[in-house]
């Protein structure tokens, strides 16, 4: 009796690991397509995350903005439990603590309504591989079919457009357009990278 309640807890220390690891290398196999095009109508997305490794790491905070003909027409925004531990340091980085999202929807509960939220829009994200590996691996993590999207990475536009800036972070390019940020929000982050891609797209 005692070897199978070993082998039994030593399968359920296991289980996440292995689809920890899973989650990880989808998140590395990249399933989105990129794409340059001065779009009208899209929706900007940003996750905030307990940490920076998709697949064993968690979404914290949803924020999506559609953009219709480049105006703001629907905007998502939703704090999510992880389901784990949020690091200080984290919460000292976003402001979101283990006891403000206690009582929040978990991302199973919350991302067939981000699926159906995005369309078939492209999406505009300031440094795309982060938050689309996040977005993958949930593929893995929580048995979700995630539709294969157009994604422009405004990073990748600010570095041709913007050249007199030290680095193309998403704070120093808000700074250099003097643009208001509320850096590390998911709608902050949304609205600012909504900002530069629409200063790239105007200014080619």
């Amino acid at each position: 009796m005692t070897d199978i309640n070993s082998d039994a807890m030593e399968l359920l220390h296991k289980k996440p690991r292995q689809q920890n690891g899973v989650a990880r290398r989808a998140a590395s196999d990249r399933k989105y397509r990129t794409s340059s095009a001065a779009v009208q109508d899209y929706v900007v997305l940003d996750f905030e995350t307990t940490g920076f490794r998709a697949g064993a790491d968690r979404i914290i905070q949803i924020g999506a903005v559609k953009y219709m003909k480049h105006e703001k027409t629907d905007i998502l925004n939703t704090l999510i439990n992880p389901q784990r531990h949020i690091p200080q340091s984290v919460t000292q980085l976003t402001g979101i603590s283990n006891e403000i999202v206690q009582s929040a929807p978990t991302i199973e509960q919350k991302i067939e309504e981000l699926i159906d939220f995005i369309g078939d829009l492209p999406i505009i994200i300031h440094n795309a591989p982060f938050d689309m590996g996040f977005l993958y691996a949930l593929e893995f993590s929580i048995n979700v079919n995630i539709p294969e999207y157009t994604v422009i990475d405004t990073v990748k536009l600010a570095r041709k457009m913007i050249r007199e800036t030290p680095n193309h972070k998403l704070t120093t390019l808000t700074e250099f357009l003097q643009l208001e940020h509320d850096a590390h929000d998911a709608i902050g982050d949304c609205l600012a990278t909504a900002a530069i891609f629409q200063y790239c797209t105007k200014n080619r």
